[in-house]
């Protein structure tokens, strides 16, 4: 059975995968909402660095390197997890994310399906008729579908090396609150499963693809039989189009158009998920380059980019992370990453020994 190897290994790549996801979300939210062809031609070919986000992106203000919600989530998420020693409920999360909406500056930026919902929970009002049609029961088929759910979820798969399962089911708990749908689940599904699977000693590109194809299908029948069903594209299916394009491409632009092409690369979870994982190919693993990717995409960029950097870096490691970028959104962010890290790592690593991945 394929194991995780020692505990600094393991260390290091829990801590790649968040360093990764930071990355690519503070490069990413320079050029969201803009297309790939203006991204080329404002920054003379792929945008590969850090720099202030313009008045025209919803992060206008961030510095260099500062993060937005989307990861901003994810370390809440990695912060709740750790607080509950890796036993994390789903009220648990609630109290979490309700903290967040009210302390975080980053909140502001809060997707269309979280912030109403939050700002209703704040209140103490009830929730179940936001998003509904007129006065029916039934709501609007895109509420909950929006890649809200899968943009923080990689420490659901950083705390379950190896185990698809448990990682899908944790990013359920984590999910139902606020994207309650076999869609939302079928994408959070895919990074946690694929974060979780990269965590392994013996994992590839390949083997992490197929975790995500498998965290899909399996998200989306837990959600379907556990959440609500809405009409809507195949994650899976989408993922296996996004990763397609990404091997036909004759080089990374040609894949990144390809990709836009082919699935999109909108704020919807059919869209941007599998725009990540076909960028994850595209960039054969490689961290910066999984953040380049996203980066110039286009449209919902930051979030790409920050869903791609968590598989690559929980794949590659911290090592293969760019020291000077990674200093940079360290100094710029509240967070204490490497601390976190330390966290994830200790609830990782108890697992791993009892199902015997350890060493």
């Amino acid at each position: 059975m394929p194991g995780v190897g020692d505990r600094e290994r393991l260390h290091d790549h829990i801590l790649g995968s968040l360093a990764a996801a930071a990355l690519g979300d503070a490069m990413g939210a320079a050029t969201e909402q803009h297309e790939i062809s203006e991204i080329l031609a404002e920054h003379n070919g792929l945008l590969r660095e850090l720099i202030a986000p313009s008045s025209d992106t919803f992060s206008g203000g961030n510095l260099p390197g500062q993060i937005t919600d989307d990861t901003s989530q994810m370390f809440a998420m990695a912060e709740s997890i750790i607080e509950a020693n890796g036993d994390l409920t789903e009220q648990d999360w609630i109290q979490k994310l309700l903290h967040w909406s009210q302390t975080s500056p980053m909140a502001r930026m809060m997707g269309p399906t979280t912030k109403p919902l939050l700002e209703a929970l704040s209140k103490g009002e009830d929730t179940s008729a936001i998003g509904r049609v007129g006065t029916s029961t039934r709501k609007v088929a895109s509420f909950g579908t929006t890649n809200g759910a899968a943009m923080r979820i990689a420490p659901a798969g950083l705390v379950h090396p190896g185990d698809k399962e448990a990682a899908v089911r944790l990013a359920w708990v984590t999910s139902r609150p606020t994207h309650d749908t076999q869609i939302a689940l079928a994408g959070a599904g895919a990074i946690a499963a694929g974060v979780a699977e990269a965590l392994l000693v013996d994992a590839d590109v390949y083997t992490v693809a197929q975790a995500c194809l498998w965290g899909a299908r399996h998200g989306e029948a837990l959600g379907a039989r556990e959440g609500r069903r809405v009409p809507g594209p195949n994650v899976a299916r989408r993922i296996e189009i996004a990763i397609e394009e990404a091997l036909r491409a004759t080089d990374f632009e040609d894949a990144l158009r390809r990709i836009e092409a082919s699935v999109g690369n909108s704020v919807m979870t059919v869209e941007s998920v599998p725009a990540a994982v076909g960028v994850f190919v595209a960039a054969s693993g490689d961290p910066l380059e999984s953040a380049v990717g996203g980066t110039n995409i286009g449209n919902d960029t930051d979030t790409i980019a920050a869903m791609a950097g968590s598989l690559a870096g929980a794949l590659r490691g911290i090592d293969a992370v760019p020291r000077d970028l990674f200093e940079t959104v360290k100094a710029v962010n509240s967070e204490d990453i490497e601390a976190i890290a330390n966290g994830l790592t200790a609830i990782a690593w108890r697992r791993a020994t009892a199902a015997g991945l350890a060493g």
